[in-house]
């Protein structure tokens, strides 16, 4: 499932020019010097605070397939994917008039501070704040990565849907508006499209149908103590 959370940081960095594209100009402004490595800075910074929470929500997902129900993670994954596939704005939203509003202002705040020095550490610790800020693709990608059930998998979605951002918003921080807002708007309207394939894509792959790749046949806890219980006594015998 890891080439989706790459494929999702592709398509969805069209979106996030809109939103973050004004402050990677910002500090593309400021970059005087070390030309390509400031600009790896702040994208690996993002990338940093997405795996961060995606080893939080991998952990969650985790200590919920210990309750045995694995396979009904996966498929509400799928379905809440299929369910917010058209609604992802809507989430940035939410959260902007949440009561998170008001620490959401403070931390705009703290990255407009820490754009204006200038230099290395500004585009590293920009980065780190910027992968705070409201989003409803990492909201889904996140989504996506509790469906993993391991801190570790979760942490990895998290870092291939970061590094799936990498190109367009280097482009941008490099040539400006590169991309015209037509382009960008016929990216986005392909972005529902392909949350509905994750979504079934996760749901398929909780049915443990046995197919390879895609639907392996999923092991319960039940199904483990039998074949243990079943190697020991060919060990006896």
């Amino acid at each position: 499932m890891f080439w989706t959370a790459f494929v999702w940081g592709l398509l969805g960095s069209f979106h996030c020019i809109g939103m973050c594209g004004p402050i990677a100009l910002a500090l593309a402004g400021k970059d005087k010097n070390k030309f390509l490595l400031n600009k790896l800075l702040y994208n690996s910074g993002r990338t940093l605070t997405y795996v961060f929470l995606g080893g939080l929500v991998g952990l969650l997902g985790f200590s919920i397939a210990l309750a045995g129900i694995q396979q009904w993670l996966s498929i509400i994954t799928g379905i809440v994917l299929v369910l917010l596939a058209f609604s992802f704005r809507k989430s940035e939203k939410w959260v902007s008039h949440s009561l998170l509003s008001t620490s959401l202002a403070r931390l705009k705040f703290r990255l407009g501070r820490s754009i204006k020095p200038g230099g290395t550490p500004a585009f590293a610790f920009s980065g780190v704040l910027n992968g705070l800020l409201p989003c409803g693709l990492v909201y889904m990608a996140l989504i996506a990565s509790l469906a993993m059930q391991s801190p570790w998998q979760g942490m990895a979605y998290m870092f291939f849907f970061g590094l799936g951002t990498f190109p367009v918003m280097i482009l941008l921080m490099i040539s400006g508006n590169i991309f015209s807002i037509g382009f960008r708007d016929k990216i986005n309207r392909f972005v529902p499209y392909f949350a509905l394939v994750m979504g079934a894509l996760f749901i398929i792959r909780g049915m443990g149908w046995g197919i390879p790749y895609l639907s392996p046949k999923l092991s319960f806890p039940n199904d483990q103590t039998t074949e243990l219980l079943d190697t020991n006594i060919t060990h006896c015998e």
